[in-house]
């Protein structure tokens, strides 16, 4: 109760913050694009804790506003919070979020299923009120455990590098100090699991959450870049939480655990012949397929910054490997297995496009493009454009529609207009907006530090407001003109009112004591 009362004092103090410091963007566009999406979603089949009629109001007091001149971008960056709303439940034991808006036979209590849990705590991380993922996150650390069937190990997980990703947002310490300890029983459980001898991790597709995949199976323990992309950023925010909290113990083990598996990922499953991560089967041959899974190492900054890694990305704009009309696909498409398993379990990821997919890729892309210097054929134009065909993506018969995965050459949903899959949370955007696109980078230490992804020229102005970021509000903005917003010529940087930075180019820009 206490911490709950505390947590509504911190929420409202914020949303006071904002009253007074957030100066560019009004509530205007949302409130028409909210509108809108109410009006196509009349029906309202299932209603959770902030029904349609009261999602203007709670957007409005959560999330951070955005204006771009490209409508496309603005329109699904709301859409997506807005669909992200309708799957926040309150239940006797907290806050969850749902993936399926439905009931589906394979969820735990309360209709919760693990396998987008990251993709929710990154998206989730620039709500105002933290409290819909601090009880989330609790959810599964303290309450599915008790269940009688726990569902948190159905499906792989990069929880610990999500929860710390968040803790560079808000600095919630105490959160970190309290949650530590039984973070650390759960990669532990997981070592039990799925950890072999040599020290790598294995998985079944299936418990991947990419069923029927071209190098999965369900029987036999392939080591995937996928899980072992995970567990390597598991490791590396465990250690990075053990020494916010002076756990040198944890800290040790965990630095050490993420060197050995960043080691054994790039000698095993690095395959030199195709210049790509790739499965690894239990006789010790590689799956030989290029798929999307071999971008998550780069999720996690694991390949080291050298040219023979970052040619992999090459696949991403070659029309035989990942470059497909609607999107990114989840294998190569020059691949003699492509498109070839069909959908007999209900989903298929030997090809088509998966927005959780295309999310993972997109935030690999977004760290070659700021992290590295070695990027191949990348750039920032590479980045916005399939960004844009990922938000474009989302429709069906001319309306607004989020579903599980597409035809990669028609954009047809391939479930059809089910009711399960409307609004399926299953993936991020306003993430990839925020952190990657305008490029706010979340640190621990007191540097503000911004590397936009937007193309050179591409834009005559943008504004990101209302963005709570360490207990202070920011808004970020470009005026070439400067009579867009009438703030001034240029890159423009606000912290709770006061200009902090200020370029005349959009370009990486850091600076102290913002």
């Amino acid at each position: 109760m206490l911490k709950k009362y505390f947590l509504l004092v911190c929420f409202l103090q914020s949303t006071l913050c904002l009253a007074q410091s957030a100066n560019v963007l009004s509530t205007d566009k949302l409130k028409r694009y909210v509108t809108y999406f109410n009006v196509i979603d009349q029906e309202e089949a299932v209603k959770n804790y902030v029904p349609n009629e009261q999602s203007f109001d709670w957007l409005a007091k959560n999330i951070p506003l955005f204006d771009c001149p490209d409508s496309t971008l603005q329109e699904i960056y709301y859409y997506r919070w807005w669909a992200f709303r309708k799957h926040l439940k309150e239940t006797p034991e907290g806050f969850v979020f749902t993936e399926f808006i439905t009931k589906v036979n394979h969820a735990g209590k309360y209709n919760a299923i693990s396998s987008a849990l990251g993709h929710h705590i990154y998206e989730g991380r620039w709500l105002r009120n933290p409290q819909y993922v601090d009880d989330y996150i609790s959810f599964w650390l303290y309450v599915d455990p008790r269940h009688t069937a726990p569902r948190f190990h159905a499906f792989s997980s990069w929880v610990d590098d999500a929860v710390y990703s968040r803790y560079l947002v808000n600095l919630d310490k105490p959160f970190i100090q309290k949650n530590l300890l039984a973070l650390d029983a759960d990669y532990r459980k997981w070592q039990q699991e799925k950890q072999l001898p040599s020290g790598l991790f294995w998985q079944f597709d299936v418990k991947d959450a990419m069923e029927e995949s071209i190098s999965g199976s369900r029987k036999d323990k392939n080591r995937r870049p996928s899980i072992n992309g995970y567990m390597y950023g598991n490791a590396k925010a465990l250690a990075d939480m053990a020494a916010l909290v002076k756990n040198d113990t944890l800290q040790r083990r965990y630095e050490q655990q993420a060197t050995e598996l960043k080691k054994l990922t790039l000698d095993s499953l690095w395959n030199k012949d195709a210049h790509f991560f790739e499965v690894k089967h239990p006789n010790g041959t590689f799956a030989n397929a290029r798929e999307a899974i071999g971008f998550i190492p780069w999720y996690f900054n694991l390949p080291d910054d050298k040219p023979e890694y970052a040619t992999q990305w090459d696949q991403l704009i070659d029309t035989t490997g990942f470059d497909a009309p609607w999107g990114l696909t989840t294998a190569e498409r020059r691949h003699p297995g492509f498109r070839t398993h069909g959908s007999g379990h209900g989903c298929e990821w030997d090809g088509p496009i998966w927005p959780f997919a295309t999310t993972q890729t997109l935030k690999g892309l977004s760290n070659l493009l700021t992290d590295y210097k070695n990027q191949g054929q990348m750039t920032k134009s590479v980045f916005y454009n399939e960004l844009l065909k990922y938000a474009t993506s989302h429709t069906m018969n001319g309306k607004l529609y989020l579903g599980e995965y597409q035809d990669e050459k028609t954009g047809e949903w391939l479930k059809g207009d089910n009711p399960r899959s409307k609004f399926y949370n299953h993936s991020g955007f306003a993430d990839l907006i925020i952190s990657d696109l305008v490029g706010l980078k979340p640190r621990a230490d007191n540097l503000l530090e911004i590397h936009p992804l937007i193309p050179d020229n591409k834009w005559d102005w943008f504004c990101l407001d209302n963005v709570l970021y360490h207990g202070k509000t920011l808004t970020i903005l470009y005026d070439k003109t400067g009579t867009h917003y009438n703030k001034g010529k240029g890159f423009r940087v606000f912290s709770n009112g006061k200009e902090v930075i200020r370029s005349e180019k959009l370009v990486p820009v850091t600076v102290k004591k913002f």
